[in-house]
């Protein structure tokens, strides 16, 4: 390919002028980033202009690689160090040329370096950044799995000969590249990477007859991702039980342990779990990301008026309970943390009462809640109330101890912050009642309720518009009308699911006078009538916005409200 600039060729195009040209190039000395980069960071250009100018001036092809299923033995043709160091990907091979997809196909030290590694004619592909990102990390994992499979089965059949691998030092920091760690440390590792990759919430390693299957929770939905040969599972199982510090002989009760980790300079902390079956034991992960995004509004996916209703009912509380509500994975523990980042300061005792702490918050007091010990929530939430606390936060309501303590703090003057499982704002009044709080205590006590969900984003990638039918229309609560929704065709950036990333969806329900009475006099239909006049928005309302503005659709609605 005969050497051209990039700028050079943006500008023939018209995509840039000079004087943009100029400032990028300014903008680009000293910070070690290419100038397709820059100018995109800038918003000089957009990714899809880039492509477009690279492909009809240089003739260079286009390939989604999302779509693109690449064979598992281009991981052995180029060194994955290389793939890194460059962000390129090979995607196919003939004895004499490879294809090499890359964002900058005008990158030539990264073609001469992969022509001079692999002995061919590069041929540059041109594909999306994050993309060939992607790619990149999944060949490579999955090789970086597999040959760590054979190496614990080498090992395994030379043991069985008076032979057997030397036992190697444990380390927490994933880093598939350690040639010298063990296999099973090295199998380990890869999955966790794999899981940081896809953004996995859980791992979950299933025993079964023939083989172990690693499975990861992604976007809410488990999708199997390698098999595990039965011989090697107790490897596997041992190396996770010695990371959470189990003991490893005893296998016939559960098991919970801890574990921090550093996967590409990110911390995370692991939850494990095991469970003995059948087959073995079954461990589960969860991983917890240590990122402030969770800790935000725009994390937790508060917009319009719910972000307004949001930040009046938690920026004017002073005393009285606020219950964040809804099922299991829900996303009630982040909209919690959002609350205390919110509220913490210097002028404020803010005590947080956690089963288990997720993450770690600078300036509050934490306080890890473990039942075996009698550090209830109830006994603990007693003993915060001796130590002068402005602002409590309770991570669950479970029983009517903890629940009428809650309330009687809170009617003493103090901000009490809690979660509780039920379905709905006006369920939760219900279960507050049916473990025994008394009706006086809930109508002076609570100050509001956010209720919510998470809804699976349309994949961006595969996205199409289409005309929903009547009935559709009608399940969402919509008229009769012209109306545009959007689903996902399924793609390898999602699965085939048509759906990539979540979004929150909530209701909430501040308490006011007419509330209270209904609730003191355990009147539904009166509370039902008090909240109409409130102005409440349910969260089907949210529903339908999302799904009109292509967010979500209208199956995975159905899918998470049910009949609501």
């Amino acid at each position: 390919m005969k050497y051209v600039r990039l700028g050079d060729l943006l500008v023939k195009s018209g995509d840039i002028t000079p004087a943009q040209l100029d400032e990028a190039l300014k903008l680009q000395e000293g910070s070690g980033e290419r100038l397709g980069t820059v100018l995109q960071k800038h918003g000089f250009i957009t990714e899809r202009q880039l492509i477009d100018t690279l492909m009809s001036q240089l003739g260079v092809e286009f390939i989604d690689l999302n779509t693109c299923a690449i064979p598992p033995d281009m991981a052995q043709l180029l060194p994955k160090n290389l793939a890194k160091k460059h962000m390129v990907v090979p995607i196919k091979a003939t004895r004499s040329e490879v294809w090499l997809a890359m964002a900058d196909p005008l990158n030539f030290m990264a073609v001469e370096e992969v022509g001079a590694v692999t002995r061919r004619r590069v041929v540059p592909v041109i594909a999306a950044s994050a993309a060939v990102e992607r790619a990149v990390q999944n060949l490579y994992s999955n090789q970086g799995a597999m040959q760590a499979i054979e190496d614990m089965q080498r090992d395994l059949l030379g043991s069985q000969y008076g032979g057997g691998a030397v036992a190697q030092p444990q380390s927490m920091t994933v880093d598939e590249d350690e040639a010298d760690a063990a296999p099973a440390i090295r199998l380990v590792n890869s999955i966790i990477d794999r899981a940081c990759t896809e953004g996995a919430s859980d791992i979950h390693m299933e025993p079964g007859e023939d083989s172990m299957t690693i499975r990861m929770r992604i976007d809410g939905a488990l999708r199997a991702i390698i098999p595990v040969p039965r011989e090697l599972q107790n490897s596997v199982i041992s190396r996770m039980k010695i990371m959470a510090r189990m003991d490893i002989a005893q296998k016939q009760i559960p098991q919970d342990g801890r574990a921090n980790v550093t996967v590409r300079q990110e911390t995370l902390d692991l939850r494990i779990s095991t469970l003995p079956t059948i087959h073995g034991e079954k461990v589960v992960i969860r991983l917890l990301r240590k990122t402030p995004e969770l800790a935000t509004l725009d994390g937790i996916g508060l917009e319009g008026e719910n972000r307004e209703r949001f930040c009046r009912l938690v920026d004017n509380a002073t005393e009285g309970v606020i219950l964040m509500v809804g099922p299991t994975g829900s996303g009630k523990t982040s909209t919690l943390y959002t609350m205390i980042d919110r509220l913490k300061s210097e002028e404020v005792n803010l005590v947080s009462l956690e089963d288990p702490v997720e993450y770690h918050i600078d300036g509050i007091c934490q306080v890890q809640i473990n039942e075996k010990t009698g550090l209830t929530f109830a006994n603990v939430l007693r003993s915060v109330l001796r130590q002068d606390p402005d602002i409590i936060a309770v991570g669950e309501i479970r029983d009517g101890e903890t629940a009428e303590i809650a309330m009687r703090a809170a009617m003493t003057g103090h901000l009490v912050l809690s979660t509780i499982h039920t379905n709905s704002a006006v369920s939760s009044i219900d279960r507050l009642l049916d473990i025994g709080v008394e009706p006086y205590l809930i109508a002076g006590a609570v100050k509001g309720i956010v209720s919510q969900r998470l809804v699976r984003r349309v994949c961006p990638h595969c996205k199409k518009p289409y005309t929903p039918s009547l009935e559709e229309q009608a399940a969402l609560g919509l008229p009769a009308g012209d109306y545009l929704f959007y689903k996902g065709a399924g793609c390898g950036e999602c699965f085939g699911t048509g759906y990539r990333g979540r979004v929150g969806v909530f209701e909430i329900l501040p308490v006011n006078p007419a509330i209270r009475r209904a609730i003191h006099a355990r009147s539904l239909k009166e509370l039902e009538a008090a909240m109409a006049a409130a102005d409440f928005h349910p969260i089907m309302e949210n529903c339908r916005k999302l799904v009109l503005n292509g967010v979500t659709s209208s199956e995975e609605v159905h899918r998470v409200l049910g009949g609501i």
